[in-house]
């Protein structure tokens, strides 16, 4: 297949330029011999109220090798294509990412990115795993309490798989025996926070929730400066730390987890005088300390997660505040119970809730934020159909969104899928503010 072809001069012209020293063409050989491609082309067309919203074609070659001494290299690439260039308009700026992180844009329609590169080894006991990649805490579905050690990119809001839309990021991952429990270590000096949609993009935000309000009484001729994203640039004085100790006690899967990070989204705070309105934004550090449990009755699993983060910042829109958010505290948790004993059925619901510590006047969310989800799924024809519904709905704001799907495994490696994605709700809402985004959406997977 052509596919193929070119996944495999991708891998050798890589393998050849970097990896193998000049002049040495039998180490070479022998080297390709310990490697193995295989990798993942997609192709998806979306459409919504009469307008195509993605014409998307994806390679996502992966190369694995076996090096001496016990290594293992990964590198793992993403070639993107999209007809449309609705998701993300020309070429993005990305004053988010550090110049490691960066796509490379060819045009409007295409981007190439290294999406991860790392080396696997052990030192005695510990485990290490060192370059780009990404690190998951939690399982909750559709929802972040302690997932938030690799930033997201919103370009499809949160329609995609969290796989896809996790940014890796370089990091020294360790992960070390202490008795019957595993300590995981992480430094991740890679500056590159989430990927928001600008304003001209299919799922930019607009909701109150999310993007400052001109606060009430201002003169709407006032004129409006904004200052570029100011983005953390010391390579150890910003650089995240976090760490982990997981254990299985008394038939329960528990994890402790503590970060020292920056929120991946820019705090925007606003200055207002007699020349008008000054904007700027940054990223602001917090403490998040929190932890996992899991555990198995019969047919159910009882699953959960919670977490503390000492500085986050709200938007507000009190006329008195002079830079338009307010610093608080905030306890998050997501309650989660899953059901398997329905012949080829999937059942799990979750409740999530954040909760501030100091809910000022002004302040455009409630104290207390809730959200609950409903998902279900189904195997037929001995698994080669699945069929999946997940229901997202916000108990504070009303609003929230369905996304449904039929998929149809045709080969062990082929794959085709027919989606719908509902959104409702008031357009104030973080949901409802995508009201007129609805779309279908057909798709094939083919493995290699």
């Amino acid at each position: 297949m052509r596919i193929i072809a070119a996944t495999n001069f991708f891998a050798t012209a890589l393998l050849s330029n970097l990896l193998v020293p000049a002049g040495n063409l039998a180490w070479a050989e022998g080297f390709m011999d310990d490697a193995e491609l295989s990798g993942l082309f997609e192709s998806e067309l979306a459409w919504g109220r009469g307008d195509v919203q993605k014409a998307e074609f994806v390679l996502t070659p992966e190369l694995g090798v076996a090096l001496n001494d016990g290594l293992q290299l990964t590198i793992i690439a993403r070639f993107r294509g999209d007809l449309t260039d609705e998701l993300e308009p020309g070429v993005p700026e990305q004053r988010n990412r550090s110049e490691s992180s960066r796509h490379l844009f060819i045009g409007d329609h295409v981007d190439v990115e290294l999406r991860e590169v790392f080396i696997d080894f052990e030192v005695g006991d510990t485990f290490l795993r060192l370059g780009k990649q990404q690190v998951v805490w939690g399982q909750a579905d559709g929802l972040k309490v302690l997932d938030v050690l690799n930033p997201q990119s919103f370009r499809e809001f949160i329609l995609d798989d969290f796989d896809d839309s996790r940014i890796p990021l370089w990091t020294a991952n360790a992960e070390i025996p202490v008795g019957d429990a595993m300590l995981q270590l992480l430094w991740i000096p890679d500056k590159t926070y989430d990927d928001i949609p600008q304003a001209d993009a299919l799922f930019a935000f607009t909701s109150p929730l999310v993007v400052p309000q001109a606060p009430p009484g201002l003169s709407l001729g006032m004129p409006i400066t904004q200052s570029k994203l100011q983005r953390p640039n010391a390579f150890f004085r910003d650089s995240d730390v976090a760490a982990s100790l997981s254990a299985f006690v008394g038939g329960w899967d528990l994890s402790l987890n503590y970060a020292y990070h920056y929120f991946d989204r820019p705090v925007i705070r606003h200055e207002i005088s007699s020349q008008g309105i000054a904007v700027h934004a940054d990223y602001e550090r917090t403490h998040l300390l929190g932890g996992t449990f899991s555990n198995v009755f019969d047919d159910f699993t009882l699953r959960g997660e919670v977490g503390y983060s000492s500085d986050r910042y709200f938007l507000t829109d009190a006329i008195g505040d002079s830079d338009g958010v307010v610093q608080s505290g905030e306890f998050s948790y997501v309650l989660g119970l899953d059901y398997q004993g329905w012949r080829d059925w999937f059942v799990s619901g979750q409740i999530f809730q954040s909760v501030m510590d100091d809910h000022e006047r002004g302040v455009v969310r409630d104290r207390v934020d809730s959200t609950a989800t409903l998902l279900l799924r189904g195997d037929f024809m001995n698994e080669a159909v699945q069929a999946e519904a997940l229901l997202i709905h916000s108990l504070s704001q009303d609003d929230g969104v369905l996304q449904g799907s039929v998929s149809y495994e045709w080969r062990s490696n082929i794959r085709f899928k027919l989606g719908v994605d509902i959104f409702y709700g008031d357009a104030q809402g973080l949901f409802g503010q995508f009201q007129k985004s609805d779309r279908v959406s057909i798709s094939a997977e083919v493995g290699f």
